[in-house]
């Protein structure tokens, strides 16, 4: 068995690009357009031939996709936790948790999925701001 890709449905297709790709650094590796179907799939990686994540975008939808407590969160590796979280931060994006314990952080795509940020290897030695309780969000 083989872990293939996690699905998610997007409001707003632009904005899930450009918080995926652009701010989060993932890769499309295939566009699936349904005009029958009213629906696009957009499949994106860490790398080619990686897990995916599907991001699904029903054409005119004004349904507003909730989570839900049955879906937890994606999770990617990074190489350093802190500066991929002022990358995303200087980008605009929210950290919901900070990685005060250099291991771990928690941020939201524009549609309310929860992504956990891993520290590759060992944790990073803990420093600021990441410590300070300002930069706290709602997690």
């Amino acid at each position: 068995m083989k872990f293939l890709h996690s699905m998610v449905r997007v409001r707003d297709l632009d904005q899930s690009l450009d918080f995926y790709v652009s701010k989060l650094g993932l890769i499309e590796t295939k566009r699936i357009e349904v005009p029958a179907g009213e629906f696009t799939l957009i499949y994106l990686a860490t790398e080619i031939g990686a897990p995916e994540v599907e991001l699904t975008y029903n054409w005119g939808s004004t349904e507003n996709y909730d989570t839900g407590r049955s879906f937890g969160h994606l999770a990617f590796e990074v190489d350093d936790i802190y500066q991929t979280c002022q990358n995303l931060q200087d980008n605009g994006v929210t950290i919901n948790r900070p990685p005060r314990c250099g291991n771990m952080a928690f941020i939201k795509s524009p549609d309310g999925i929860s992504i956990e940020l891993l520290q590759k290897g060992k944790p990073l030695a803990p420093q600021e701001p990441w410590l300070s309780m300002e930069n706290i969000g709602t997690w």
